[in-house]
């Protein structure tokens, strides 16, 4: 578990963004059995490809959108573990992964980005390939 005063910093780069934080389980189960339209689900990470990568191409896919997820939701790998936990159960068949990015059309799963797809990619890689995802989506 990493101290707070040290992940607030990485929890306030997607919150100023937008996004709602679900830091238990019973929020996250709250919240994916009464997801409707689109839900962007982002969990967070102190790793460095979560900074350089995954926080900043989901910014650049949102700010360069035109069709945006309805919901912006995150979990913190390695802090929020009872939530993240739960998260994994929705991302279910895909194994734990931190940072990762999944994107919920009425509850459903319909697409996901792993770490092994945010590593070794810059931000605006993953920028680009997101604002594809929601085209498709999100429209």
């Amino acid at each position: 578990m990493y101290p707070e005063h040290l992940v607030a910093p990485m929890r306030a780069d997607l919150t100023s963004a937008g996004f709602q934080e679900l830091k238990t389980n019973t929020e996250v189960d709250s919240f994916m059995n009464s997801q409707k339209g689109t839900a962007l689900v982002v969990v967070n990470s102190v790793c460095g490809c979560a900074a350089g990568a995954a926080r900043p191409g989901v910014k650049l896919a949102l700010q360069n959108s035109t069709h945006k997820p309805t919901n912006l939701v995150t979990v913190f790998a390695g802090v929020d573990t009872d939530a993240t936990a739960k998260t994994r159960e929705y991302l279910m068949p895909y194994p734990p992964s931190s940072p990762s990015i999944a994107l919920f059309k009425d509850g459903e799963l319909v697409h996901f980005v792993e770490r092994h797809h945010i590593e070794g990619r810059n931000a605006n890689m993953i920028a680009e390939h997101l604002k594809m995802v929601f085209e498709e989506f999100c429209a």
